[in-house]
């Protein structure tokens, strides 16, 4: 199953703070340190926290944050206010003081080096871009209700000191807010044309489209969204046919080897899945670490069982 661990590696930024699980700060901080010590944690990304919250997150993960230079410090990304309300000056000034102190291995190990904010108008985009300090990868969440193409466009050409990506939002807890297929894949088309990252984020806990009972909607695989944009990444699949792999909802349509993953008649090989992982389809924010593989262990698909 090399393949199922190249698609997915690192691939999930923690949100439990966030609906529906929704926990409190010290519950979450407690499943990050846990998951980083697992033999899961390949899977597993930054840790998010919205900006206004790291006071509350030191205090709780003070004393679980690693003092030594041998053990890796925790990644955090911070959600920042929609670009039409932040004070940007003092929100990095407050992540420039946080990195500075757990630099320190005193003061536990720990690094904010990406930010979270949503934006609908390119003004703000270049906003953002302009006063955004180096070191800093931003992803920028944009409506994709709409056509994206403006506001992907105005991502690409960042400088590398301060690389940008977008953001989308893949799901919810009310059917209202779910996008359609056609609507994601109008935004991967336009991300792949424009050469532009993007992360996912909300509904993506289970690894294919299926129908939720709790939601009473259709909620987005990521096995659909993660080989969509893989396949339109290396030209392997047209707008028609990502959208065909979007709405796919057979689990054993979906076919990995050590070598390639494949659906239906595209196979991509690892190392194509691995370039798409690092240059395009970067990772999915997931309120739940363990729902994601509980399901790739009951369909067999979970390296080491």
């Amino acid at each position: 199953m090399q393949s199922v661990r190249v698609l997915l590696t690192e691939i999930i930024d923690y949100a439990g703070l966030f609906p529906p699980a929704k926990l409190d700060m010290d519950t979450a901080v407690r499943n990050y340190g846990a998951y980083l010590c697992s033999k899961d944690k390949w899977m597993l990304g930054r840790m998010i926290v919205p900006v206004v919250r790291l006071d509350e997150f030191e205090k709780a993960a003070d004393h679980l944050l690693p003092r030594d230079l041998s053990v890796e410090q925790w990644k955090l990304s911070a959600l920042m206010p929609p670009a039409s309300d932040a004070d940007l000056d003092a929100l990095y000034a407050r992540i420039a003081e946080f990195n500075d102190r757990h630099e320190d291995p005193a003061n536990g190990r720990s690094l904010i080096d990406a930010v979270e904010i949503r934006v609908d108008r390119s003004e703000h985009i270049d906003r953002v871009m302009n006063e955004t300090p180096a070191g800093l990868r931003t992803f920028f969440e944009v409506p994709i209700d709409r056509d994206p193409r403006g506001l992907v466009a105005a991502l690409s050409g960042a400088d590398d000191e301060a690389p940008v990506c977008a953001k989308v939002r893949t799901g919810g807890v009310t059917p209202e807010v779910i996008p359609t297929c056609e609507d994601v894949v109008r935004f991967l088309v336009a991300c792949n044309a424009a050469h532009v990252g993007f992360k996912a984020t909300a509904g993506l806990h289970h690894p294919v489209r299926h129908h939720s009972e709790e939601v009473g909607a259709p909620m987005h695989g990521f096995f659909n969204l993660f080989l969509a944009a893989a396949g339109l990444m290396v030209d392997e699949l047209d707008e028609d046919e990502a959208l065909e792999l979007l709405e796919e909802r057979d689990e054993y349509a979906f076919r990995f080897t050590d070598c390639c993953a494949a659906w239906r008649d595209l196979s991509l090989d690892d190392e194509q899945i691995a370039l798409t992982r690092e240059r395009f389809a970067l990772s999915f924010g997931s309120c739940s670490f363990t729902e994601p593989i509980d399901d790739l262990r009951r369909l067999e698909l979970f390296p080491g069982g």
